[in-house]
């Protein structure tokens, strides 16, 4: 029995704050941050797209610090679910959760379908059709289960590796292109699209380089893993978060003031101009290094994201809250709830379906995206309502800010408003050319969907009355 969780300790306590962080940073990933939304910033917001990335870094920030705040007074597997649940009651409690584990696989899915592209590269140079694209992304999955079935430690050691083809893909290669290869002046970067594409294009932009931002909840979701949680949980989400910004924010703006051809790709004609700014500068002998390096970054970020989703899906089944929760909230005898991996891994597979139809990138990036902001916002809203009635204490944690929390989680709250209707909002420009209009307003109606299914199960099934009586809660009782 451990005192910070109140739970039955089931999985394997071993991680350490840069274990914690490298979670964290695999999770939002520059690589995979960046690469999948230069192109579509470059298409919607031409040059200038870059500044975008410094405007989300210090609004996500604030979101992050409501979280780090949440995580410091309650590590416990599960995250938002469990928190939500304490400040506003088991019903949104379940609701939020039941929203996150969608956003998250839909999260998996996206970075499955954005690393398949890299898989087939790495092995021919003939044309991706999207039947193979589907299979490369499932391909990705089914190693990133497979290496979660090891454990948290082997687990550590691959994050590890990760982290270091980061560092080559993103921090080496970015200061290469901007010390040897810069072929624009610094005025390139103030120049808007060419196309006209104006606020609307900025607006598209933004709700595209959001995707960027994401992830940083995955520290939260291995608290009953971490040493110390109640410090370091919230260290390694600021942390990760500020780093992955930065490294983004250097990799922009290289690839933006190196690669020659701009026209070509704002155009859209360059599919990946973060690809062709690097064969362009260091030569054809280049392509399949970069090609195995950025491979290896998304692979981590996958592993990291399916590491959470499978700590989320168990923290909620072992309250009872989900379909055959007795099933979902197995545990191996590595310390891993193998099931909830397993499913999570089905669930994500599905998902990449999506791509039979075409090019999805746009379409997965805002669905993706999406249903985390609406997350968001329903968590730190609920943290600021708690904090203004004085159901929640926020120093009662180890994180004490003071009034600096009160006024973060504000700014937090407006931001997130904006960004989830941003990110929401029907765009034709971020779809498939011909695509149905059902690809275009994905995010609304999926969502929609999800709501009104999540509702008729909450009246139907009622899992909010099964937190008191759950197994978790039994042997709790048992133990004392």
């Amino acid at each position: 029995m451990t005192q910070d969780t109140g739970y039955a300790q089931e999985l394997q306590r071993g991680l350490s704050l840069w274990s914690t962080f490298s979670i964290g940073f695999a999770t939002i990933s520059p690589v995979v941050g960046i690469y999948a939304v230069v192109s579509l910033g470059y298409v919607t917001a031409g040059p200038s797209w870059v500044w975008l990335i410094p405007l989300v870094l210090v609004l996500q920030l604030t979101v992050a610090t409501v979280y780090a705040e949440l995580a410091s007074q309650w590590p416990i597997a599960g995250g938002c679910y469990q928190w939500v649940r304490r400040l506003a009651g088991d019903r949104t409690g379940w609701f939020t959760g039941f929203l996150y584990l969608a956003s998250a696989i839909a999260s998996l899915t996206t970075v499955a379908y954005l690393g398949a592209p890299w898989l087939w590269s790495l092995f021919t140079d003939e044309v991706l059709s999207s039947g193979g694209r589907v299979a490369c992304g499932v391909a990705l999955l089914l190693l990133a289960v497979a290496l979660n079935q090891l454990g948290v430690n082997p687990l550590k050691w691959f994050l590890n590796a990760g982290i270091a083809a980061e560092a080559v893909a993103s921090v080496g290669i970015s200061i290469a292109l901007l010390l040897f290869f810069r072929n624009h002046d610094l005025s390139l970067l103030f120049e808007g699209p060419s196309n006209g594409g104006g606020f609307a294009g900025f607006l598209a932009a933004l709700a595209v380089g959001g995707w960027a931002f994401l992830g940083f909840d995955a520290c939260s979701q291995v608290s009953e893993e971490t040493v110390d949680p109640q410090r370091e949980v919230p260290r390694a989400i600021l942390r990760s978060l500020t780093s992955v910004g930065l490294v983004v924010l250097l990799t922009g703006l290289s690839v933006t003031l190196s690669y020659g051809d701009v026209a070509a790709a704002e155009s859209g004609e360059t599919i990946d101009p973060v690809y062709a700014a690097v064969v362009e500068a260091f030569g054809a002998w280049a392509g399949k290094p970069f090609v195995a390096v950025v491979l290896v970054a998304f692979i981590a970020c996958a592993v990291s994201i399916l590491t959470y989703i499978g700590r989320a899906m168990y923290g909620m089944a072992r309250d009872g809250m989900l379909p055959a929760s007795h099933v979902l909230r197995r545990v191996s005898a590595r310390k891993v709830p193998h099931v909830a991996l397993w499913v999570t891994t089905v669930l994500a597979a599905l998902g990449l379906l999506l791509g039979l139809n075409g090019d999805a990138a746009g379409t997965l990036i805002a669905f993706g995206s999406g249903g985390f902001y609406i997350v968001f916002l329903i968590v730190t809203a609920t943290a600021l309502r708690a904090r203004l009635s004085g159901r929640w204490n926020p120093a009662a944690g180890a994180l004490k800010l003071g009034r600096k929390g009160l006024v973060l989680n504000v700014i937090a709250v407006i931001w997130l408003v904006f960004e989830a209707i941003n990110v929401a909002w029907p765009r034709a420009c971020l779809a498939a050319p011909g695509a149905p209009w059902i690809v275009v307003w994905a995010v609304v109606t999926v969502f929609s969907a999800l709501t009104v299914i999540g509702v008729i199960y909450l009246v139907v099934a009622r899992p909010h009355l099964r937190v008191a009586t759950s197994e978790s809660f039994a042997e709790l009782e048992e133990s004392r």
